[in-house]
């Protein structure tokens, strides 16, 4: 039975930022509801986050005072009007449906020989010289380098705009911070001017990267197909930035998580066939994004309480992820753990959309890493970036020979 008083969930609490998951193990003990911020109800069960995901009387749509609350007055507020993200159908349906495209099986394993030869070039010096951060030599500048070939930025311009979808992650947090704001909105603002500048040289010569395919679409006469300049851009704005937070953070917590668990490390290092296993493992033994919100447009029963339209519901990922009543031992890392119906990925008609390639990229990186290095030990303090929204590291030192 729910408690009479739930529980409420600081996001910003110390113990939160350091880690998340005991405080995890209070809500789902607590009840099936706690409270979060101003209107905001936080759910952190396996068996109510599932059915929730899919749940059409939860919206992606926010009206426009939502984000003025959330991150002050700004582009951001309209970027987060546009993208798919924060969309329902049919206009979700009609922008998903276009940018699936960029994620085809055919071009996912076209970008495999690309991840293959990057991987490498990021992994000799550290092979070499016995010393490796596994954050700022692998896991940012290779997803960075893959989202950029998908969306179609050229390699000259990738460390000018890299910066700035490092700040446009502020946005995206469930409370943006007052000291935040201001760069996130200058984020967005020099990422628009950049893609639309990009934009008008497609016009021009049109390739095989997602800002053709869907300048294509904008082109196109079909009715319910075609996309505005805006929409483009900040889609593209989008792709770019979740292309890349996922998949490092992804490469980073895996990393974490086998210098924390030496015993996995040498049951993944003797049987390398496990790596798939092993990955959906890492997602949900430490969720790159810890949760996802909605906005209830009808009334939802969860538990005996009643969310009423008009209220945030702030899904727990990482808190399902780790729900004792669905995963056996679910604080244990098992690198071999089989089923593994983890939600990291989200769920429903919002089922991400990258997830075929952040996996291709985490197989590979971790795999040649492995395979070439004869230690794999700590080599100094893991360095975390505070956030509830993802789970980030800033350095992750390894010893490597």
């Amino acid at each position: 039975m729910a408690s009479t008083l739930p529980l409420r969930f600081n996001s910003r609490a110390p113990e939160v930022l350091s880690d998340p998951y005991p405080v995890y193990a209070e809500l789902r003990a607590s009840g099936p509801l706690s409270r979060g911020g101003p209107g905001q109800w936080v759910v952190s069960r396996y068996a109510d986050v599932v059915p929730l995901l899919r749940d059409r009387r939860l919206s992606h749509e926010y009206p426009p005072e939502y984000h003025e609350f959330s991150i002050g007055d700004g582009p951001a507020n309209s970027f987060f009007q546009r993208i798919i993200l924060d969309r329902d159908a049919p206009d979700h349906t009609r922008l998903r449906r276009l940018m699936a495209k960029a994620f085809s099986p055919r071009l996912v394993q076209r970008l495999h020989d690309f991840i293959e030869r990057q991987v490498e070039l990021l992994l000799a010096p550290g092979l070499e010289g016995g010393l490796f951060d596994a954050v700022t030599e692998l896991a940012f500048p290779l997803p960075v380098m893959v989202v950029c070939e998908l969306v179609g930025i050229p390699p000259v311009d990738r460390d000018l705009v890299r910066p700035h979808a490092i700040q446009l992650a502020k946005a995206f947090a469930l409370y943006v911070a007052e000291e935040d704001r201001a760069s996130a909105h200058a984020a967005v603002a020099w990422l628009r001017e950049y893609i639309g500048a990009l934009l008008e040289e497609r016009r021009r010569d049109l390739g095989e990267d997602l800002l053709s395919q869907m300048l294509t679409a904008e082109l196109a006469e079909e009715p319910g197909v075609r996309l505005s300049r805006e929409e483009i851009v900040d889609n593209t704005i989008f792709l770019f930035f979740a292309g890349f937070e996922t998949t490092t953070n992804l490469i980073a917590t895996s990393c974490a998580a086998l210098l924390g668990h030496p015993r996995e490390l040498a049951r993944l290092r003797a049987d390398p066939g496990l790596m798939p296993t092993a990955v959906e493992e890492f997602l949900r033994y430490d969720a790159p994004i810890q949760a996802t919100a909605r906005m209830a447009v009808d009334e939802i029963r969860v538990g005996e309480r009643t969310i009423r339209p008009g209220r945030v519901v702030v899904l727990l990922l990482g808190s399902a992820n780790h729900d004792e009543e669905r995963f056996e031992a679910p604080e244990r890392l098992d690198v071999g753990r089989s089923p593994n119906p983890h939600v990291s990925f989200g769920g429903g008609a919002h089922h991400c959309l990258g997830a075929g390639l952040a996996r291709v990229e985490a197989q590979v990186a971790l795999g040649r890493l492995l395979s070439g290095a004869l230690r794999f030990e700590p080599a100094g303090e893991v360095v975390r970036i505070p956030s509830v929204t993802f789970r980030s590291y800033a350095s992750v030192p390894i010893a490597l020979r």
